[in-house]
C-alpha cells in the first residue's frame, strides 16, 4: 500500500513539474476574453504585405486569374490612404483633401490603370482582413478582377492598435496597351 501511495505522489510531482504556467486571460466586463492586439513593428512590413499578396494570390489561383505582383508606387498610394484615414478617423475611399483613389494612384506615379481599392479599419490580422473582404460581394470583386497584375499593400497602426488597412490593385500600362486601349 505504501509503494502505490508512494508511486501516485511521485507521478504527482511530476506532472506538476511538466505544467507550465500561463497568464489568465484578461476578461471584458461582458465576461468575454479580451483580444491581445495585432501589433504590426517596421520590421514586420515585408513579411506583412507579402502575406497579404500571397493570401490574395491563392485566391485568384483558385479562380483561374494570374498572380499579383507587388508594385512600389501602388504601396506609396496605399500608405498615404491608410495614414488619412486614421487622420480623419474613418474608412472611405476619399482623402482628407478630396482625392479620389485614382487619384492617389496617379499622384503616386503608377502610369497603369486604377483596378480598385480594398479598406478596412479593425484589429484584425491581414488574413483576418482578407478573409473579410471575400465574404463581402463588392470587395471580392476588386480581389479577383482579372484585369489586375499589380497590387500595393499598406496599413497605418493607432497607439491603440487599430489598423487602417489599404489594398490598391493596377493593371500595369503594356497589359493596357495589349487590351488595345
Amino acid at each position: 500500500m505504501f509503494r502505490v501511495y508512494l508511486a501516485s505522489a511521485v507521478s504527482a510531482l511530476a506532472l506538476a513539474a511538466c505544467e507550465t504556467t500561463t497568464t489568465p486571460m484578461r476578461m471584458g466586463p461582458d465576461g468575454r476574453p479580451v483580444p491581445t492586439v495585432y501589433r504590426i513593428s517596421d520590421s514586420d512590413a515585408p513579411r506583412v504585405q507579402t502575406r497579404m499578396r500571397d493570401g490574395i494570390n491563392t485566391l485568384r489561383a483558385q479562380n483561374g486569374l494570374a498572380p499579383l505582383e507587388l508594385n512600389a508606387q501602388l504601396t506609396s498610394a496605399a500608405a498615404t490612404h491608410a495614414r488619412d484615414m486614421s487622420f480623419q478617423s474613418r474608412p472611405w475611399h476619399w482623402g482628407s483633401d478630396g482625392s479620389s483613389p485614382m487619384q492617389r494612384v496617379d499622384r503616386a506615379g503608377y502610369r497603369g490603370e486604377f483596378v480598385g481599392e480594398l479598406i478596412s479599419e479593425t484589429f484584425e490580422t491581414e488574413t483576418e482582413t482578407l478573409n473579410a473582404w471575400m465574404m463581402e460581394r463588392e470587395t471580392r470583386l476588386v480581389v479577383l478582377d482579372p484585369r489586375a497584375r499589380d497590387v500595393g499593400v499598406s496599413w497605418h497602426q493607432d497607439p491603440n492598435g487599430k489598423l487602417w488597412w489599404a489594398v490598391v490593385l493596377g493593371a500595369p500600362q503594356q497589359q493596357m496597351q495589349f487590351a488595345g486601349r
